[in-house]
């Protein structure tokens, strides 16, 4: 359940479970004889309850003798073990998210140190994640992954070289950089970002063709990873930068450390050494605090820089925030509501329009997968799930998974494009 950053933990857990002697499936159906191991999330109120609902159906099945034995790790049980505990006894051992080890040594008798840079892979085997560090020293008022997971923790860079080899032998050839603030790497460690450092690294492990960045910080943004675009083609074109907000009243009570000229500065700075580069964002509406003018000046902030690519979250009052415990939930869930839908209707709009400007243009495509009567892929542009899809008519072509193509869009909806394979007279 969750995250991206989850599912790295996961597929670690199955490579130790897999060296142990079990047999290990991802995402099964509940069948008889299983040991199930739930791996939940905490984030946010919905997250937990979906995390809840799928631990009562394998609660369930437990009790109907389907499954045997029931394990729930990660997020939420790192939050509430002691309430989970009383209110679900019928969970075998609950273990929380900052020791992955402990579940292995409970199920495995002993977690094999030698195996650590490797995973077995629950992503189409084109793509997988790469997780650069654990934890966060930022302090975010709204968010609760400082006390979930601890403090920023780097992997150590001869670590993430090791285990970036090891995909690229199973397949792999996009690597997806994540952690809950990439920008941070390696000031734990080695007492300097080396973010720009990791990267060239990458560059360098053979079989490896698509590098993306994910999750990176706007404060202190090393402009190096930037520069770096423009000399090596294996980084894609692509940034992921949370800004959350414009307004200065709001981003000072998100405890952002930025302030809105900053960021307008950064994505500017950004833009003008990459022109041809897609930028991401979230935001979130109605934090505490919120005004109309602080959401009329989100709203005239998205108009003006024409995200690539672009998502909305309405505020959750969470415990173990900053936010939970000194504001007021004070805006109705019904105008939050409404704010991050007049957002993303301005969002789909900017989106067709850039879109248009692509039809007749080649890209460089990654095909996912088939659905119906289309392969699927993704230009540079576009990460796995989140954005969006190049749709090919399968028509007599023929075309391999995980393979790359050059593209001609010829028609592109609010969120999708439509291509055909480009062949050269």
């Amino acid at each position: 359940m969750g995250c991206s950053k989850n599912l790295v933990e996961s597929e670690r857990l199955m490579r130790q479970l897999d060296a142990a002697g079990f047999t290990v499936l991802h995402d099964a159906q509940l069948d008889k004889g299983q040991v199930v191991v739930m791996n939940t999330c905490g984030f946010i109120h919905d997250a937990r309850q979906e995390s809840v609902d799928m631990i009562l159906q394998c609660v369930e099945a437990k009790k109907k003798g389907v499954i045997e034995q029931l394990f729930v790790i990660g997020c939420l049980s790192e939050l509430y073990k002691q309430e989970l505990e009383q209110e679900l006894p019928e969970v075998d051992r609950y273990f929380g998210a900052r020791n992955m080890e402990e579940i292995i040594r409970f199920l495995a008798d002993e977690y094999r140190y030698e195996l650590r840079n490797e995973r077995i892979i629950s992503t189409p085997a084109h793509y997988a994640y790469l997780k650069i560090a654990e934890g966060c020293n930022r302090t975010c008022a709204f968010c609760s992954i400082p006390h979930i997971r601890g403090p920023h923790v780097s992997t150590p860079l001869e670590d993430l070289i090791s285990e970036a080899s090891f995909l690229a032998g199973k397949g792999v050839r996009e690597l997806l950089v994540i952690s809950q603030d990439i920008t941070y790497y390696g000031l734990d460690l080695y007492r300097k970002q080396k973010l720009p450092e990791l990267i060239a690294r990458l560059c360098e492990v053979p079989g490896i063709d698509w590098i993306r960045l994910h999750y990176t910080f706007p404060s202190r943004f090393p402009t190096e990873i930037v520069e770096m675009m423009q000399r090596e083609r294996k980084i894609c074109r692509y940034i992921d930068i949370p800004v959350q907000h414009i307004s200065d009243r709001v981003l000072k009570k998100m405890r952002r450390n930025i302030t809105g000229s900053e960021t307008i500065t950064l994505i500017e700075k950004i833009r003008d050494k990459v022109p041809c580069l897609a930028l991401r964002t979230t935001l979130i509406v109605g934090h505490p605090g919120e005004t109309d003018k602080d959401f009329t000046q989100l709203v005239d902030f998205v108009e003006q820089t024409r995200f690539d690519r672009l998502g909305v979250f309405t505020y959750s009052h969470e415990e173990f925030t900053y936010a939970g415990s000194h504001y007021r939930d004070s805006i109705p869930k019904k105008v939050k509501q409404q704010r991050a839908n007049h957002i993303m209707n301005i969002q789909r709009r900017i989106s067709e329009e850039l879109n248009r400007k692509k039809i007749g243009k080649k890209f460089t495509t990654i095909i996912d997968r088939m659905e119906g009567n289309f392969y699927v892929g993704r230009t540079e542009y576009d990460s796995p799930e989140v954005d969006m899809e190049v749709l090919i008519p399968r028509n007599n072509t023929v075309l391999e998974i995980g393979n790359f193509y050059p593209v001609e869009i010829y028609d592109v909806a609010e969120f999708d494009l439509y291509g055909r394979v480009y062949e050269s007279s």
